[in-house]
């Protein structure tokens, strides 16, 4: 009886024991979330946020052709930074006091700079190479409590291809074409096609210009466009010389000085050269300062009665005579300015003497034939000079 009654008294007391631990054990794990709930907030109010200074904002209008690129390395730098948040926030406690620099703001410092640099040179290739202190731009800070911070703009204001033309500067060059005697008719077309190339040549170099601003060191400009300009030009006044020289006086121009172009600033512009040109007389045989020279021939003289069947020989070689007067003519209108002082003596009148020496011979030949031969003065006859 004891032992029941004894057993029956200790039941409720280890149940209300159980009881008691359980409230404690429940009472325990409220603590314990109340304890995490309270970690979780004090993080959430402690997140760092990496903060960078605007690049968009600090570029000039972009020239279209650079539109694409530039904003595709805007939108590379806020990826950047995004990727340099999320390693920030999954390694916090880790390192030690210069874990953040080391580990996270230099690299990203080093890919910031590549990317400005990258978007600097795209601009640089079609309008003026913006001057940018890229490195300020790419050093970036760690701001406490978890504040937004405002990404990158991505659309950028573009610069028209003129305006950027005009930013590059124009090249300006000397006029050649004011600088010609009137030209012989023979040569007119050839010379007009230089002069047409003359602006060819400039509008190929101001287009190069403006596409390469910001392009190689100083002296850039100078030995990739104006220095090849001007050995074109050079080369294309030449033949406008040449060509002029093969019908009339060779003109003397200062090539070198006119083959020199330069780079005038705001968009000042050659005045392009005119195409159409002043034409000589042709009866001045394209000598624009006078006539041309002619040749001066003695007359034949000493001629006896001449045999009739020797008559229509001998009138042949007569007109065979004037026909090598005009066919020197002709040669001397064709050839003014060429070759040294000795050209007309060597090239025109020493073989008219030859030819009028052979043709005077048959003349005396034929009258031989049929009567006296007679003396025609071959060495005093055939010579020829010019009229001045």
């Amino acid at each position: 009886m004891n032992r029941t009654r004894s057993n029956a008294f200790r039941r409720p007391g280890r149940t209300v024991g159980r009881r008691w631990q359980i409230v404690g054990v429940a009472a325990v794990a409220v603590t314990v979330v109340g304890v995490g709930l309270g970690v979780a907030s004090a993080s959430e109010s402690s997140v760092s946020t990496i903060v960078c200074p605007g690049v968009a904002q600090a570029l000039p209008a972009v020239p279209a052709q650079s539109q694409a690129e530039v904003e595709r390395n805007l939108a590379l730098l806020n990826t950047q930074v995004s990727e340099a948040n999320n390693r920030l926030k999954t390694s916090t406690g880790q390192g030690g006091a210069n874990f953040v620099q080391n580990a996270i703001l230099g690299p990203l410092k080093d890919k910031r700079v590549s990317t400005i640099d990258r978007i600097v040179i795209s601009i640089g290739r079609h309008a003026a190479k913006p001057s940018l202190d890229e490195n300020a731009l790419a050093t970036c800070g760690v701001k406490q409590g978890g504040q937004t911070v405002a990404s990158e703009p991505t659309s950028v204001k573009t610069q028209s291809a003129d305006a950027a033309a005009a930013s590059a500067g124009k090249i300006t060059c000397p006029s050649v074409a004011d600088k010609l005697p009137a030209i012989p008719a023979q040569s007119q077309a050839e010379v007009q096609r230089n002069l047409a190339l003359l602006n060819t040549q400039i509008d190929e170099a101001n287009k190069r210009l403006a596409g390469s601003v910001g392009q190689g060191g100083p002296n850039f400009v100078q030995n990739a466009i104006l220095g090849p300009l001007k050995d074109k030009r050079v080369s294309t006044i030449d033949r406008i010389v040449i060509s002029i020289g093969r019908h009339a006086s060779k003109p003397v121009l200062d090539e070198q000085g006119l083959g020199t172009c330069t780079v005038g600033a705001g968009g000042t512009v050659s005045t392009p050269e005119p195409t159409a040109v002043a034409t000589a007389n042709p009866s001045t045989g394209g000598n624009q300062t006078g006539a041309a020279p002619t040749v001066k021939c003695p007359e034949l003289t000493g001629l006896p009665s001449i045999p009739a069947q020797a008559q229509a020989e001998v009138k042949s070689n007569l007109t065979l005579l004037q026909t090598q007067i005009n066919e020197a003519n002709a040669r001397l209108a064709g050839t003014v300015g060429q070759g040294g002082p000795n050209f007309i003596q060597n090239a025109i009148l020493g073989p008219l003497a030859d030819k009028r020496t052979a043709t005077i011979n048959r003349i005396a030949t034929a009258i031989g034939r049929n009567a006296p031969r007679p003396d025609l003065n071959v060495e005093g006859t055939a010579p020829c000079t010019l009229n001045k």
